[in-house]
């Protein structure tokens, strides 16, 4: 290598179909703290005019005592979470999220930390070089409780299309 030549980078990117395997559990790290802000803010931007999420003083009367973080933006935050360790730069399709559910609330100031069990993979039958994973991710608080789940199926790349050059195919992020 001379002074001029630039070392070979790595890309960052989330697994192939073909590094997936079922029953990995993944922690998604750092975890995120819900704030006020980000309440309200995705309320707004959702159309969601709950008074559970932006009337301190109708929520104060509810059986929670207060304001309570939105459920779907908990839950937009634990796929988010997965995205830089799973999907990025390697999913083709998101295709059905199911079994949702929020056994406890997310108050303003909690962090939620994120995981993700592969429960099943199998290769696409109508679409060669992708593959569908089944995963189930879950959302804690600081406190080890589950405030979220859901299960969620995907369409994602198998490395040799990748490789191969497939129309739509992320490049390999081996070395560039």
């Amino acid at each position: 290598m001379n002074d001029h030549s630039v070392p070979p980078g790595v890309i960052q990117r989330g697994l192939y179909f073909d590094e997936i395997e079922v029953g990995a559990r993944y922690l998604h790290r750092p975890g995120r703290t819900a704030t006020e802000t980000d309440n309200v803010l995705f309320s707004a931007l959702t159309m969601n005019s709950q008074p559970l999420h932006l009337d301190a003083e109708w929520a104060a009367g509810s059986p929670f005592g207060e304001r309570l973080v939105n459920s779907m933006w908990t839950l937009a935050t634990m796929v988010g979470a997965s995205v830089s360790q799973l999907t990025l730069g390697t999913l083709v399709a998101q295709l059905a999220m199911t079994d949702i559910t929020f056994p406890a609330p997310l108050r303003h100031g909690d962090t939620l930390y994120t995981e993700t069990e592969i429960l099943g993979a199998r290769r696409s039958a109508s679409r060669p070089g992708q593959g569908i994973v089944t995963m189930r991710h879950t959302g804690r608080n600081q406190d080890g409780v589950v405030v979220a789940s859901a299960t969620r199926v995907a369409l994602m790349w198998c490395r040799e299309a990748a490789r191969a050059g497939a129309p739509d195919a992320p490049e390999s992020s081996e070395e560039v």
